[in-house]
């Protein structure tokens, strides 16, 4: 799969701009705070119908203006089969709500769009994954499971709509000190209809990822010794038996009841990383916890690909540092291979790249200057 054309309006600090990628390789360089980050942004919000860095969308549009509109023409297979040939769209005017088109047919709901148009996406902000809360890994592997599986993003949302008015109804019942078994079981019965499938999709997914993760971790960083096997941990206060999570969940009314929220559920999952027998996030070094980010992001973009048949298209945003030249090397080389498919590089150093290229002149590849909202391209 490939995006072919962007067309931006009023977007971030874009003003207008209308342009046509490579399908292999695309580098964007330029100082920081001159726009490749909102590049990336449009393209990842044409995915997923929303912004990966800010969840507020009337904040995305540019300055003043009444609106933002971001267009992309795609091809989903081979890029002359003019028949592959696809158009989305996501608009917002201020104080309505966002569109969003798929071949100028509105999507009547944006779940719908989900996993059209896969996508990876690597950035700095994902050492939350590492260093942050359990809710960024559990969005990390929900983001993955429901690009390929529609059944399981119908659980997800089904899941968080219980858990919110079951936990409305603790804190009535906290407010008004009495307490309705009969009136939270019937919460308890959606919590459990729809969180089994949860942590039961979770199990599969882990025990297919894993190899992934460890053969992408070994390509990066083929020195690594057999004390520095990487390895990720399912944890979850739950047993495989739905019987059992309705027990789990039922016990813990009382303590629920003090507590004001639900503290037995798929909402509590977590992931433990570790390299041999320490955890990545308090004694890995900060290159170690890159390149366990990176396993990680295209370990993703396997599985993805495996399960619809497709490559995503590949975001990487100003990765390099805290890499040494050698990895940068490597990692370019990787996602330049037949492996991948369209590739998206920010950078602040145009020599880093460029060095890359010659050393492998044959690796189809686009490099754009971004300025102030705008783009020149270089080859």
């Amino acid at each position: 799969m490939f995006i072919q054309r962007l067309q931006l309006a009023n977007f971030k600090n874009y003003d207008e701009l209308d342009t046509t990628f490579s399908n292999n390789v695309n580098c964007l360089v330029g100082n920081n705070g001159v726009g490749k980050t909102n590049l990336l942004d449009a393209l990842y919000y044409l995915s997923f119908c929303k912004s990966y860095f800010n969840p507020v969308d009337s904040q995305n549009i540019r300055n003043d203006a009444d609106y933002f509109a971001i267009h992309g023409q795609y091809s989903l297979d081979e890029p002359e089969d003019n028949d592959s040939v696809v158009t989305v769209s996501c608009t917002l005017q201020r104080g309505q709500s966002k569109k969003m088109k798929f071949n100028k047919k509105a999507c009547s709901t944006l779940a719908e769009h989900i996993g059209r148009l896969p996508l990876v996406i690597v950035t700095p902000s994902d050492q939350s994954l590492i260093l942050g809360g359990s809710d960024a890994r559990r969005k990390f592997i929900d983001g993955i499971i429901s690009q390929a599986d529609r059944g399981y993003l119908q659980n997800l949302m089904s899941y968080q709509k219980a858990l919110e008015q079951r936990n409305r109804l603790l804190k009535q019942f906290y407010e008004n000190q009495y307490f309705e078994d009969d009136t939270i079981a019937i919460w308890d019965e959606q919590l459990v209809r729809y969180g089994q499938p949860i942590v039961d999709a979770r199990r599969k997914f882990l025990e297919e990822f894993m190899p992934l993760f460890e053969q992408y971790y070994l390509l990066i960083h083929p020195d690594a010794n057999v004390s520095e096997k990487p390895s990720i941990t399912y944890l979850t206060q739950l047993e495989v038996d739905a019987a059992e999570f309705a027990t789990q969940v039922a016990d813990a009314h009382r303590r629920d009841a003090q507590l004001q929220y639900t503290s037995v559920g798929p909402h509590k999952d977590d992931l433990e990383f570790a390299i041999g027998q320490f955890a990545v996030k308090r004694f890995g070094s900060q290159g170690q916890q890159k390149t366990f980010l990176l396993a990680l992001k295209l370990a993703q973009f396997e599985y993805i690909r495996a399960h619809l048949g497709t490559k995503p298209i590949l975001l990487l945003d100003d990765i390099f540092d805290k890499l040494d030249m050698q990895r940068v090397r490597q990692l370019v080389l990787l996602v330049g291979s037949d492996r991948f498919g369209q590739v998206f590089i920010t950078d602040t150093q145009p020599g880093r790249v460029e060095s890359i290229f010659e050393q492998a002149p044959d690796m189809p590849h686009k490099i754009f200057t971004v300025e102030n909202g705008g783009l020149r391209t270089e080859n």
